[in-house]
């Protein structure tokens, strides 16, 4: 079955990109042929291929009008809210943090679930690989709370664990101490205020740096587990995180999960 879609101007140029890169990235996404010439996408494929093809190039046209940028992660997102029956402009469109030319919004459908659960729960619990944005989007939305001052502050906690030698012994104050537990804290804070900022912040005690162990566990607790799909980093760190996954499950096969098992 061959399907006809005319775009604009600004989706065409959008689609094409450099050497058709966003086209051919679309491709991989969707069990039909892509073409531009023009202003006229063709999608070749049998007729089931080509409809849900044809759904998502609209839903991809709509959020380049709306001024969204374009990308691989971008379109893997887009599949996957529609595979999860999803609006893909809902996830896309739900900005956390404006600073600058930066602008944080989810980018898969986990992401948007980590980021409703943070508004609705006291504690939330993201779990998942490196690079599926649990931190930057944690800090992204501290970050926008203490700007409307819905908080009076930010207190950046995590475990103390040992890496060798003992917290006790590391030399220096408390800050000096868990520094480089905190480092992707700081590196996420610093991409959403800046530094100067932060260091003023950090004076004032607005933002304040505390062990887990010095804290206190409430109600209102949720999990957001996390994947390989939810990746946002470069593809090689989605591969890494998939290579850690294979070699786990060859060394402990008793921890794969339950549906892992059973498959």
């Amino acid at each position: 079955m061959r399907r006809q879609i005319e775009v604009s101007n600004e989706v065409a140029a959008a689609l094409s990109g450099s050497n058709d890169h966003v086209l051919r990235a679309l491709e991989g996404h969707v069990d039909c042929d892509l073409f531009l010439r023009g202003n006229v996408v063709t999608l070749d494929g049998d007729a089931e291929a080509v409809a849900s093809a044809a759904v998502v190039v609209r839903e991809l046209a709509e959020l380049i009008e709306q001024g969204h940028e374009i990308a691989e992660g971008t379109i893997a997102a887009v599949t996957s809210a529609l595979d999860q029956h999803q609006s893909p402009a809902e996830i896309l469109e739900d900005v956390v943090w404006r600073h600058r030319a930066r602008k944080v919004a989810p980018k898969t459908v986990n992401q948007k679930r980590y980021v409703d659960s943070i508004r609705r729960n006291t504690i939330t619990f993201g779990i998942g690989p490196a690079g599926t944005g649990k931190t930057f989007l944690a800090v992204a939305l501290a970050a926008a709370a203490l700007a409307r001052r819905e908080v009076n502050r930010i207190i950046l906690t995590r475990p103390a664990v040992e890496a060798g030698e003992r917290l006790g012994f590391l030399p220096g104050d408390l800050m000096a101490k868990i520094d480089p537990y905190l480092r992707p804290l700081f590196d996420a804070l610093h991409d959403m205020i800046d530094p100067e900022k932060v260091a003023g912040h950090l004076e004032r005690g607005v933002i304040e740096v505390a062990p887990l162990a010095f804290m206190r566990e409430v109600e209102g607790i949720e999990f957001v587990r996390f994947g390989g799909d939810d990746v946002v980093r470069h593809r090689l760190v989605q591969r890494i995180v998939e290579a850690y996954d294979e070699h786990a499950e060859r060394q402990a096969p008793e921890l794969r999960p339950a549906d892992r098992k059973r498959a």
